[in-house]
């Protein structure tokens, strides 16, 4: 397989300089022994991730580590601009696996939203951990609910992410209209942290796993004091137009330094996919690999604490793989196909 460079906020990476970049951050891919990654008997397989900023880069690496290790693959985690883009990748059968928003791959399954009238033929392999809808300024910004963005240099999110998705809905459903209403800056996790902290922009959104490393750093930096927004209130709303995809969680006050209080956000389930023609059993690799093996998922990031058999056979919105539904099966769970 032929690996393109892919483009991590303003740049492009390739894929040669990826693993070397993922290798000093603290090995978010970690391949085997030269002689058995490239083992001519292993198939290659890349998977779709996010920005560096990002869970999903991390958890990807995570993923890509065990398959290689355990699989009998050859896996590598690549940079892209998150969930649309990678349901676009795995459609056009560019990528093999793709870490997803829920919502944007519902949307994708029915030819819906961004992807009106161009269905793509994804399948799940599993849920996985729940994104929370960070919505992040700093004190004395004067914004305390949503509607405050009004007239607000706002960034919603890399174009094509999960997260930019999600951003527009949650402001439609504050009655803010993204095109007029505020001015808009669609920058990644980690360049909205840093825009955010130069006195760039006066917030951004984030869709994500708990804690997020690119907040983390923010809200740890001498000088800045982070706010949450809390915004519970407006999943009805959102629901309403976009199904029952949303739902209530609560980032509490201890994950990040400076937050006084626990805040309520709205919340998507994260999901592994594939394209449908998928051989079923490296299908069903994928899944023992990653399930005999969470352990050594959390400790490459605790996110994988919440990953678990029941939640990941519970997806109700878009047909499982028939590997995946031969894995679950086999646990005692029937999934849709």
């Amino acid at each position: 397989m032929k690996f393109d460079a892919f483009v991590d906020g303003s740049k492009g990476i390739k894929r040669r300089d990826f693993l070397k970049l993922t290798s000093a951050v603290g090995g978010a891919v970690l391949l085997g022994g030269a002689g058995k990654v490239f083992a001519q008997s292993k198939k290659r397989i890349s998977i779709a991730t996010g920005g560096m900023g990002g869970v999903y880069f991390v958890i990807g690496g995570g993923i890509a580590s065990i398959l290689t290790k355990h699989a009998g693959v050859e896996a590598a985690a690549e940079v892209t601009a998150a969930s649309v883009d990678n349901c676009k990748l795995i459609g056009a059968k560019k990528s093999d696996l793709a870490l997803i928003m829920g919502d944007t791959g519902y949307d994708a399954f029915k030819g819906t939203g961004i992807f009106k009238g161009r269905a793509l033929p994804i399948r799940v392999l599993t849920v996985l951990y729940p994104n929370l809808t960070h919505l992040v300024t700093l004190e004395g910004k004067g914004i305390n609910k949503v509607a405050d963005l009004k007239g607000k240099r706002v960034s919603t999110g890399s174009p094509g992410s999960g997260t930019e998705v999600i951003a527009l809905r949650v402001l439609e459903a504050a009655g803010i209209n993204h095109e007029k209403d505020i001015k808009k800056d669609r920058l990644g996790a980690s360049e909205s942290a840093g825009a955010l902290k130069d006195g760039k922009i006066d917030a951004y959104v984030w869709s994500g796993g708990v804690p997020t490393a690119s907040v983390l750093d923010l809200a740890a930096s001498p000088g800045v004091k982070i706010s949450l927004i809390g915004h519970d209130d407006l999943i009805p709303k959102m629901t309403a137009k976009y199904g029952p995809i949303y739902y209530k969680s609560v980032i509490p006050k201890k994950v990040y330094t400076g937050m006084v209080q626990d805040t309520p956000v709205s919340t998507v389930a994260n999901i592994l996919v594939c394209h449908k023609d998928m051989d079923t059993q490296l299908a069903y690799n994928v899944m023992k690999g990653i399930f005999d093996h969470l352990k050594e998922l959390a400790a490459i990031h605790k996110e994988a604490l919440h990953i678990s058999l029941k939640d990941g056979a519970s997806s109700q919105s878009i047909p499982y793989h028939p590997g995946a539904q031969k894995f679950f099966k086999e646990k005692g769970f029937n999934v849709p196909v």
